[in-house]
């Protein structure tokens, strides 16, 4: 059989061979994660920089709320002291003109009117002050001090009124102190014989 005639071996023989696709190379994949890694270095470096820019106005915004309240804590009571100084102008007078007057009523007087001048000075802040006597005794705004027998009152009246309870707005600013009344102890009752002065 000559070649001519030979059998077809099952692929055309116009056929060229594909080449296998070509694999990445060592070096080709250490420069793809090289610049991958230097990506995300440099996003890296975005977020910290925003984050210290971040980080450098929160201090310094905590820096200004620090002096803000120094500020606030020095002057808060600058409107109240403002107010108090006619009362203490007023003391003052009265305790001068007092050295040269016989006359215990204009004194009085004068002090009464600086009372009343203090209070008016208080309220506008919304401070108050509440009646204690013959009240029944609230723990919420009473400071017992004492108590005392009675037979005119119930017990736990307050029957005395040692210092003036205020109220700022709806809040206690300051208890009074009160005597309360309790009932009279019947040992304190009992009569004992007369001693008549004989002796056995």
């Amino acid at each position: 059989m000559s070649e001519e005639e030979q059998e077809p071996t099952g692929q055309p023989a116009s056929e060229e061979t594909q080449p296998a696709p070509e694999m990445d190379t060592p070096e080709a994949e250490i420069a793809q994660l090289r610049q991958q890694l230097e990506s995300k270095e440099q996003e890296i470096k975005v977020q910290q920089d925003k984050y210290l820019r971040i980080y450098a106005e929160f201090e310094n915004y905590k820096k200004r709320a620090v002096r803000d309240q120094e500020e606030f804590s020095k002057y808060a009571n600058e409107r109240l002291l403002k107010e108090l100084l006619p009362v203490v102008d007023n003391l003052e007078r009265a305790i001068f003109h007092t050295k040269d007057t016989k006359e215990p009523g204009k004194i009085l007087e004068g002090l009464e009117l600086i009372l009343k001048q203090c209070l008016e000075v208080i309220g506008k802040l919304g401070v108050t002050g509440f009646e204690s006597h013959l009240q029944p005794f609230d723990p919420s705004k009473h400071q017992a001090i004492g108590q005392m027998e009675s037979e005119e009152h119930e017990e736990g009246t307050v029957i005395e009124e040692i210092q003036r309870g205020y109220r700022i707005s709806d809040r206690i600013l300051r208890p009074a102190l009160v005597i309360v009344s309790k009932k009279k102890n019947k040992e304190d009752m009992t009569t004992f014989p007369q001693d008549t002065g004989d002796e056995q």
